[in-house]
């Protein structure tokens, strides 16, 4: 993951941003946060399955792992964060979607990467998803 990280930000960085910005379809985040243990800012690129209206969603699913992400771990201890999208930084606050509204957001983050309901059966931890409003 950390190298797919980091192939993609050469890309954006070697395209001046003409490159990159969308992913199977979806906008391509940079996601800044706090360390939760370190206090260090850290950034990590995600997709954004669902979008519009100052609100971004994530899925935690760290490709099925049985272990969160550590963003979002991150994200947890320090909810206010950052995202860049093409070349934009917006101030975002975060939660992690409760019981109805990812039921409700579940069938939109699968119908834009069907790769997600895959990454579930991997795991017997239920993914987190996150959305993140805009301050």
């Amino acid at each position: 993951m950390k190298l797919m990280n980091g192939v993609h930000r050469a890309v954006l960085a070697i395209s001046g941003g003409r490159l990159g910005w969308t992913l199977g379809g979806m906008p391509s985040v940079e996601l800044h946060t706090t360390g939760r243990v370190s206090g260090i800012r850290r950034s990590t690129m995600l997709t954004a399955p669902v979008h519009g209206n100052g609100r971004w969603v994530f899925v935690a699913s760290k490709g099925g792992d049985d272990r969160d992400p550590l963003w979002y771990r991150n994200l947890v201890a320090h909810p206010d964060a950052a995202i860049t999208v093409r070349g934009r930084t917006l101030n975002v606050h975060a939660h992690t979607a409760d019981t109805a509204e990812k039921a409700e957001l579940w069938p939109q983050i699968v119908a834009a990467n069907s790769r997600y309901a895959e990454y579930q059966t991997k795991t017997t931890r239920d993914i987190p998803v996150v959305i993140c409003d805009e301050r």
